[in-house]
């Protein structure tokens, strides 16, 4: 039994290690309070037991902090900015540092096994919608959850610090988050829903279009460009979406480099050939050591 766990152990271990980026470094220490910026600000969930939060807390790593602004957000506030559930439990929590102008928005899923549905690729991607821009995101959380519930997080830490995002661009970044997480449920790689997301934006900033027929055309466009082959439902779910935003007048081209770079970053991980095969390679090591163990059991 002792020599199993041994094994498994080993696997395990193997996995992470190669799972783990070379230039992943511990904090070192505290840091200083950024007078310009103003102080990180971090969000919990009230749904969090207190030692829920304290999980959180951790994960967020916000004792590397001299001083943080801290905010709680409740079922009230997901109806009250995007129009919930005003009964739903909150366990989604963030942590936002602001950045200067021009530095881009940057997504860090800090616990990904436990937020299930939603990429930070499908966050920048809903962020961007709603106007967030110029800041760094940590979500977390100490339990499993979708992680829709993350965003109302971040729209009350802006309304709370006196930035006033747009009620009807919040609502719509909403649903955007609801129809890639919904496309990908149907068995769409998740990578590739926040490809095609992006791609569709871009177009719409270079193309302008007046009309929903030039909106179905820009997304008919897009779906033949990824080769991605959708429902009759989900595409009709993305021409209402695309043509929400049409209506709000969002304009993209303020954000057409960040969008390149999300571009850019999906397609990282789509074609990182060498962390697939580390994956691949430490699968292959655990079970060859699995399967030494058994034949030294039986010979």
């Amino acid at each position: 039994m002792k020599n199993r766990f041994i094994v498994a152990l080993i696997g395990i271990l193997l996995v992470s290690a190669a799972l783990i980026p070379n230039n992943v470094q511990a904090s070192t220490g505290n840091e200083s309070i950024n007078e310009k910026l103003g102080l990180p600000i971090v969000v919990y969930g009230d749904a969090l037991s207190e030692e829920q939060k304290s999980k959180v807390t951790e994960l967020l790593e916000v004792g590397q902090h001299d001083e943080v602004d801290e905010f709680t957000v409740t079922g009230q506030d997901i109806a009250n900015y995007i129009g919930g559930n005003p009964n739903s439990n909150m366990y989604s929590s963030v942590k936002i540092l602001h950045k200067d102008n021009g530095e881009g928005l940057n997504i860090d899923i800090v616990s990904p096994d436990n937020i299930t549905e939603v990429t930070k690729e499908m966050y920048s991607n809903a962020l961007l919608t709603a106007g967030v821009e110029n800041a760094e995101v940590f979500v977390a959380s100490s339990v499993q959850v979708s992680g829709h519930s993350a965003l109302t997080g971040i729209y009350k830490a802006y309304d709370a610090k006196g930035v006033k995002l747009d009620e009807d661009r919040m609502e719509v970044a909403s649903e955007e988050l609801d129809v890639a997480t919904s496309i990908a449920d149907e068995g769409v790689d998740e990578a590739e829903v926040s490809e095609l997301l992006t791609e569709i934006k871009k177009a719409i900033a270079e193309q302008n279009p007046a009309t929903k027929e030039e909106i179905e055309q820009i997304v008919e466009e897009q779906m033949n460009n990824l080769n991605i082959e959708l429902s009759e439902e989900d595409r009709q779910r993305l021409i209402d979406l695309f043509e929400q935003m049409r209506d709000l007048n969002i304009n993209f081209d303020n954000v057409k480099d960040q969008l390149d770079e999300l571009t850019g970053g999906i397609q990282d991980v789509i074609n990182d050939e060498g962390f697939w095969n580390k994956v691949s390679t430490a699968i292959q090591d655990f079970f060859k050591a699995l399967a030494d163990f058994f034949r030294s059991i039986f010979n």
